[in-house]
């Protein structure tokens, strides 16, 4: 007669040891949903204040103004710079500005295609970048920057973000916004920049520590020549009428 074999029970955790193990994790998973929380709130509270309210700083103005001790920066409306100023920002920054959503697919396909040498950022991803998040390429950030956008789009008007960005915008070194720089480099008003001027303008923004308005290089004279014929482009094929009355 076969013996019965016998079955031998699996020894589990104890249940007041697997409690003792889970405790920290599930404290860590609780901690981290109130901070991702926490953060989508104030995130939120800030898009909807700043619709409204011109903010007061941003850190990239915060840390050149702890280099350098101080900066030049006034804030001024867009009905009080000249309309081809933000023509000229926009040919130059995002043409497409009032066609997409704040992440522009088009764009980046193209820079994708081109081998990652152009940039597909547009505007309102440059203002979140800029008044919410920080300089710099970490992917933590891009990731914040891309989710923030459509937010911000959703939220604020054509007009708000591209007011805000002429605003906040570095021009020269320790020179924030349209005002201070059509006084530093031309010593005007922003409504009185005249098409070339503008297009100087736009045409620093990619490097302005390293660019002048005022003493153009060649290529930056050629630049400023394509940006003027991009703005009265933009101009003619209706893609300004978002953020001009």
């Amino acid at each position: 007669m076969a013996k019965a074999s016998k079955k031998t029970k699996k020894k589990g955790l104890k249940p007041w040891l697997k409690e003792q193990l889970l405790r920290p994790l599930l404290w860590l998973r609780r901690w981290a949903f109130r901070a991702l929380l926490g953060f989508s709130v104030l995130m939120l509270f800030l898009v909807l204040l700043f619709s409204v309210v011109n903010p007061p700083t941003t850190h990239t103005i915060w840390s050149e103004s702890r280099r350098l001790g101080e900066v030049d920066r006034m804030w001024v409306p867009l009905e009080e710079m000249s309309p081809v100023l933000a023509r000229s920002v926009v040919a130059a920054e995002d043409a497409r500005f009032c066609l997409h959503w704040g992440i522009d697919v088009r764009a980046i396909r193209a820079a994708i295609a081109d081998g990652g040498h152009r940039g597909a950022s547009t505007i309102s991803q440059q203002v979140v970048k800029n008044v919410f998040l920080w300089q710099g390429r970490s992917w933590g950030r891009k990731a914040l920057e891309t989710l923030l956008t459509p937010l911000v789009e959703a939220i604020w008007s054509k007009r708000r973000i591209l007011e805000v960005y002429l605003n906040v915008a570095e021009l020269d070194e320790g020179v924030f916004g349209a005002e201070a720089a059509a006084r530093h480099y031309f010593g005007i008003g922003p409504d009185e920049l005249s098409a070339r001027q503008a297009a100087l303008l736009a045409a620093v923004l990619p490097n302005p520590k390293a660019r002048s308005a005022s003493r153009p290089s060649k290529s930056l004279s050629r630049r400023a020549a394509q940006i003027m014929d991009g703005a009265a482009t933009i101009r003619a094929d209706g893609r300004s009428t978002c953020f001009e009355d």
